[in-house]
């Protein structure tokens, strides 16, 4: 009776062991990281270079904007369709513009640096096309409604390629001013290594910003056909304050740094409190970056130095909100850990997150400074990082599903990804014509795995009970996006550095709000 007691104690005690194992395991920062940037080669448009690396894609879209009369063959196809969605395509460019400027040496340690470049300027090739004159940009090819009628590989593509844009008469603010951001920000990074490519990149930025701040609306009611899929639902006030900061670190020039100040509280940047930060709603990024220009010292001296700090005190109730220690609106959390924001396509939050934590881990270590939250006192630079590393972890498997939400990374990961090109066999594999409605009959409906694996996506994640449905009709979940993917490359730069040179970061389980 004692020994089977003793079994049924050591039997409890192995299980609990291996119940929090997934919690406490270690991850490849590098090789992770090489996976992200694999992933945005999946969703090129266009006619593919030989050094392509996805071999189960192939040229498409090669007579995009025909019909118009513009070329507009190539950019990135959004998600699992085979739409070309200009507002989040240009946020995915900013925020992996952000992450090169911010970790460019780590990510060259990791030797993928020339795959992130070539990833900014498959995006921004595109967008100096799609910006046609200085008052029109090209916002949109195809349609996102007889699209989704449609399950096909974008080889096949039968669908509408019609292509909208914004000018003078339909304004659209909010997608020229990300634009503009995509532009500036790529600019810097390309300032070195292609010097003419960077004036170019800021010449367009430039104009783009001028043409969203003189008319001024929202592209949705310009562009009606994308308020199903990317409506702006912050308007156009947060882009343009976020274009102008970007502006202002790609040239120096006073003028945009005076918009951003002189228009922070009319256009909410200094009165708008948020607690996400996504290809929608900007102002917790702009806010970060507005507060981390008191570290230089012109601006600690300024008649504007109290908007800074104004803008600083939002950026630090946005990190205070992923913390859990705002007296009032925090972020949500799953039992597991993870940040919470909504149900559909939550990863997009917490990839984002996990990147504006980092960032303002090193802005805190780099200016001796600490958090201050209404809960728990003053944080300092590691207890964020340790969030941000508690994130991208929980991503990549230590998750009660024991399930890496980044595809083609570990040995457990969604293998129905909704995706049509994935989930088809490949063009190369089989050249045959898959029709519109055959691709839903023969591929969509199939329960098995996608035979195609779209490594480095992340996928939308599982629910406020860290619950995931591991089914290709299930695209809530199971969907992934460019922008989800493009705010992790910075991270898993950081972390892949840290881990290089041997420093740990001690990341605690992190308890539901």
């Amino acid at each position: 009776m004692e020994e089977k007691r003793l079994q049924t104690h050591w039997l409890t005690l192995l299980i609990s062991f291996l119940a929090i194992l997934p919690l406490t395991q270690s991850f490849n920062y590098g090789k992770t990281l090489s996976k992200t940037l694999l992933y945005f080669e999946s969703q090129r448009s266009g006619r593919l270079p030989h050094n392509h690396r996805v071999t189960w894609r192939h040229h498409s879209g090669l007579t995009d904007g025909l019909d118009q009369g513009v070329d507009l063959v190539g950019g990135y196809y959004d998600a699992g369709d085979n739409v070309k969605f200009g507002l989040p395509m240009a946020f995915t460019i900013t925020m992996l513009s952000w992450g090169v400027i911010e970790y460019g040496d780590e990510i060259a340690g990791a030797g993928e640096y020339s795959h992130a470049l070539e990833a900014i300027k498959w995006g921004t090739d595109y967008f100096i096309k799609a910006h046609t004159h200085p008052n029109v940009l090209w916002v949109e090819v195809g349609d996102g409604d007889t699209d989704h009628y449609c399950w096909q590989r974008p080889e096949d593509m039968t669908t509408s390629r019609q292509a909208y844009k914004v000018d003078e008469k339909n304004p659209g603010s909010d997608v020229a001013g990300e634009t503009a951001a995509a532009m500036a920000s790529a600019s810097i990074v390309f300032r070195k290594t292609n010097p003419h490519y960077s004036h170019l990149l800021l010449q367009h930025a430039q104009q783009l910003f001028e043409f969203g701040d003189k008319f001024r609306g929202k592209y949705d009611e310009s562009v009606r056909v994308v308020k199903g899929y990317y409506p702006s639902v912050s308007g156009f006030k947060d882009e343009l304050l976020w274009a102008a900061l970007w502006l202002y670190k790609a040239t120096d020039k006073e003028v945009y740094l005076r918009y951003a100040l002189e228009k922070a509280n009319e256009f909410g940047g200094i009165t708008w409190a948020i607690t996400e930060f996504s290809w929608d709603v900007k102002f917790a990024g702009l806010q970060i970056i507005a507060s981390k220009l008191l570290m230089e010292e012109k601006h600690r001296n300024t008649k504007y130095k109290h908007v800074l700090q104004q803008y600083g005190s939002k950026a630090e109730y946005y990190l205070c909100a992923c913390l859990n220690k705002n007296n009032v609106t925090n972020v949500k959390r799953t039992p597991g850990g993870l940040l919470y924001t909504r149900q559909w396509n939550n990863m997009q939050y917490v990839s984002n997150a996990a990147f504006l934590l980092t960032v303002y881990s090193d802005h805190l270590r780099a200016s001796n400074q600490r958090l201050r939250c209404d809960r728990g006192g003053e944080v300092g630079p590691e207890e964020v990082l340790a969030l941000a590393k508690s994130q991208v972890d929980y991503i990549l498997g230590a998750n009660p599903m024991a399930l890496s939400y980044l595809v083609g990374y570990g040995s457990r990961y969604p293998q129905r990804m909704h995706h049509r090109g994935a989930s088809i066999e490949s063009y190369r594999k089989n050249k045959g014509f898959i029709g519109c409605t055959q691709g839903y009959d023969n591929w969509f409906q199939r329960n098995g795995p996608n035979p195609n694996v779209a490594v480095g996506a992340l996928v939308g994640g599982p629910d406020k009970m860290d619950q995931f449905g591991d089914d290709r009709k299930n695209f809530m979940q199971t969907e992934a996006c460019t922008y989800n993917t493009a705010s992790l490359v910075g991270v898993l730069a950081k972390l892949h550095g840290l881990e290089e040179n041997g420093d740990v970061i001690s990341t605690p389980l992190v308890a539901s709000s």
